[in-house]
């Protein structure tokens, strides 16, 4: 239907628009906004997002949808307005707010956020009803997806849907002029959840000599004592004791089974967090977001925190209160606290009660509850920063489940589940445009965490009503995640689509960077662990030419054994131990270095049968990691020999040894890898050249900090020497993405990313999605949606063979 210019100055228009749009305080902004424009009509929130009707002049309709784009609120994001032509009558008023409609889901969930500061102000002010209220927030801040239930996003779909509003929580619940209107969790001492602390060891909670003020002061008083405190937050709980008390930090550590792991610390304050660490103004911007993640930060040397809290590091990981009861726990603490996950080492973090008093009553006799069930599980966000731009490490509060746009060419996509890699799991779905990337889960291995995994997804499919047409898995047979894609697959009638996890891993760059779908392909380095590679082999430095569809193998590492297995992943000598054989042979090189501590360390492992078995190809197979190569300098500085206690734990002593000082000195040598052409073009970085200077200098009394800074210098100078020799048969792009785990490393980093730079080159880094294996569901969504809509993969019927 057409209209004339006369008709459509006098006719209402119906505004769809979709995004991040509810739970945001997006239908009061309409509803502000179209009074002042002087229109009539309604809002609602339906399951596309928010649905607008508006009557008044032309000029005043297209006046308010301008300072709607302009204006919205802090949390909302737009990502699509369409506008249609309405031929009826305007209802009778003013403009109004309508109550929320069900029907297909195509709009997304909001990520919970940190205390705003209006509410900030609230808790302090003793003569506000909300003073030291740890539950209060606005449409601006507040929980949203951890007590999620359902969408719409309407109080009856939360875990606040048993706190029936008070009178006045109420009145401001329904007063479009209030900040609270509609916010969902809104609530106050009358009406919401209450905290209490309650002792683990049978003992009773004596008032007069642990409390102040309430149970969250009380909890203060025990971190000041020293003891440790399990608290439950906003998406699981946590272990808390005195950052500056070496006794409660190594108990914390004992007691958790968690000998060298980072913990983590929140602070009441930038001022505080100034005192134990370097915080430039790109990290307090990040500290105070909304999103309140961890941020990695230049810890000082001057730092008085106990000996324990991050055991070789030079960073330190810190976080500002992001709840009302967080701010209430700091204020009177005028140090550090550590906040650390509340579980045991490797398991998921605990979200209800009874779960924690099981699996932490041995840890601590104090924990500081609430009544307000937790739905989702969602751990702190990490994040560092690696230059001007921020780059993710764990993506959980604050983040997830906020959908990404995929970029140009995708919109044909089918919904996709894709079902991410085997460490650091998340999941990711594919609907209308849109990548929805779980938050971090953890390792599948671990039973808690499968459990989790499996009724996240089922959540995930729910919340978002997403019904897919084929499962995206990784190549590797014993992946986890893989036989739960097959598993799923089979029982739905499902296409199951395999990615090769390195294309993955260069696939999110390409489409955070909002590379088209057409784009030409482009030249990558992915680094990393592991993952299975073309022809069953294990590849971990690869260079790689990558379009969405396709990657073809330019060049890499060269493969050393990795013997026994996957013990060669957890013990660093193991690896130390094929590079000198490689390099050397074991009995030279055990002559020639016979003086160095490594060489007496290794005289008390099976050398000669781990030997044996790499000759005989028996466990130990061949893998061209950039992991392993990490793990085996480590332990030849001594850093890390024997067994590490997290996962990249001896790469990570090793970059935090590094002497800047010689990094940045151009005349400092780097150690040499052989670069090699195959007559089929294949270019091969051999590291067997390095370990002659490298073990000299360690003869040699050269530092190791400098022996660090050699081995990073040399890796990323070689890096850059395999790009450009693959830009030879790739005239085409001058776009180098670089990612993978040991990308995290921002010295290796920062000196490849300069040097490919220097050449002119265009250097795509992940920001948003993690360079690890957190961020392989999202490669492994855009690689399929783009292989499925070229035509490449028919996802008609018919399953992929198991490779």
């Amino acid at each position: 239907m057409s209209f004339s210019p006369d008709q459509t100055a006098t006719l209402g228009e119906e505004v769809r628009v979709r995004g991040l749009v509810q739970g945001v305080g997006f239908r009061p902004a309409v509803w502000r906004l179209a009074r002042d424009c002087g229109l009539s009509g309604d809002v609602c929130n339906d399951g596309k997002g928010v649905l607008i009707r508006i009557w008044g002049p032309a000029s005043e309709r297209d006046r308010f949808l301008i300072r709607l784009r302009d204006e919205p609120p802090p949390l909302a994001r737009i990502d699509e307005v369409v506008r249609g032509y309405l031929c009826e009558d305007p209802p009778e008023g003013t403009f109004s707010i309508s109550t929320s409609r069900s029907g297909e889901v195509h709009t997304g969930a909001v990520p919970d956020a940190a205390t705003c500061p209006a509410c900030l102000q609230e808790i302090f002010d003793p003569f506000n009803r909300r003073y030291r209220y740890p539950f209060t927030n606005c449409t601006h801040c507040g929980p949203r997806f951890s007590i999620l239930e359902d969408i719409p996003y309407d109080r009856a779909h939360t875990s606040m849907n048993i706190f029936p509003l008070c009178k006045d929580c109420r009145a401001e619940y329904e007063n479009p002029e209030d900040r609270r209107f509609h916010a969902q969790p809104v609530a106050c001492h009358a009406c919401g959840p209450k905290a209490r602390l309650v002792r683990l060891d049978g003992h009773a909670v004596s008032a007069d000599r642990y409390t102040q003020l309430d149970a969250v002061d009380a909890a203060t008083n025990l971190l000041k004592r020293g003891e440790i405190v399990l608290i439950k937050g906003l998406g699981g709980f946590h272990l808390a004791c005195d950052a500056t008390n070496d006794h409660a930090v190594s108990a914390l550590r004992l007691r958790k089974h968690r000998p060298h792991k980072p913990l983590a610390l929140m602070a009441r304050d930038l001022e505080i967090v100034r005192r134990y660490a370097h915080v430039s103004h790109a990290e307090e911007n990040l500290l105070q977001s909304h999103q309140a993640p961890i941020v990695l930060l230049n810890r000082l040397n001057t730092d008085s925190l106990a000996f324990d809290i991050a055991p070789g590091m030079q960073r330190l990981g810190f976080m500002l209160p992001y709840t009302p009861l967080h701010h209430l726990l700091m204020r009177r603490m005028d140090r550090p606290i550590v906040l650390t996950s509340g579980n045991l080492s490797d398991a998921p973090q605990v979200v209800d009660d009874a779960a924690a008093v099981r699996a932490l009553r041995g840890v601590t006799d104090w924990m500081l509850t609430h009544d307000r069930a937790i739905i989702n599980r969602v751990d702190d966000s990490v994040i560092q920063m690696a230059g001007d731009d921020t780059m993710m490490l764990r993506r959980g509060r604050g983040y997830a489940p906020e959908s990404l746009p995929l970029p140009e060419g995708f919109d044909a996509s089918p919904d996709l589940l894709a079902l991410g890699g085997e460490l650091k799991n998340t999941f990711c779905l594919i609907k209308d445009g849109q990548a929805i990337l779980s938050q971090h889960m953890g390792d599948l291995e671990q039973a808690a965490v499968w459990d989790d995994t499996v009724r996240n997804h089922a959540l995930y499919a729910r919340i978002f009503q997403h019904v897919p047409k084929a499962v995206v898995v990784d190549r590797h047979p014993e992946y986890l995640s893989r036989k739960w894609g097959v598993e799923i697959s089979e029982k739905s009638d499902l296409p199951l689509i395999s990615v090769q996890h390195h294309h993955a891993h260069i696939a999110a760059v390409m489409a955070e960077h909002r590379l088209p779908l057409d784009h030409p392909p482009i030249i990558a380095l992915a680094l990393d662990g592991m993952g299975l590679g073309d022809a069953g082999a294990l590849w971990g430095c690869e260079c790689l030419q990558v379009s969405y569809c396709e990657i073809r193998h330019l060049g890499g590492l060269r493969p050393s054994a990795l013997p026994g297995g996957n013990l060669a992943m957890r013990e660093p000598w193991r690896n130390a131990l094929v590079q000198f054989a490689d390099a050397f042979g074991w009995p030279v090189a055990r002559q020639r270095f016979t003086n160095l501590s490594i060489m007496e360390y290794l005289g008390k492992k099976p050398v000669e049968q781990l030997l044996h078995m790499r000759d005989r190809n028996v466990c130990t197979p061949l893998c061209s990691s950039a992991g392993r190569l990490f793990d085996a300098v480590s332990a030849v500085c001594g850093l890390c020999m024997d067994r590490v206690s997290y996962e990249g734990q001896a790469a990570m002593l090793l970059e935090a040894s590094v002497d800047l000082s010689v990094m940045g000195n151009a005349s400092e040598p780097g150690y040499p890898f052989e670069i090699a052409e195959s007559e089929k073009h294949f270019i091969q970085m051999d590291p067997r050249t390095l370990w002659s200077p490298l073990l000299d200098d360690l003869q040699g009394g050269i530092p190791v900090e400098t022996i660090a800074a050699r081995f990073h210098k040399g890796l990323a100078a070689s890096l850059v020497q395999l790009i450009r020799r693959t830009l030879g048969a790739t005239p085409w792009t001058t776009t180098v993405a670089l990612s993978g785990g040991v990308f995290q490393n921002l010295t290796l980093l920062r000196a490849t990313r300069e040097a490919l730079e220097s050449l002119g080159l265009e250097v795509l880094v992940p920001h948003l999605i993690p360079a690890n294996d957190g961020g392989l569901a999202f490669g492994q969504a855009v690689v399929a949606a783009a292989q499925i809509v070229t035509g490449q993969h028919h996802i008609a019927g018919g399953h992929e063979p198991c490779v």
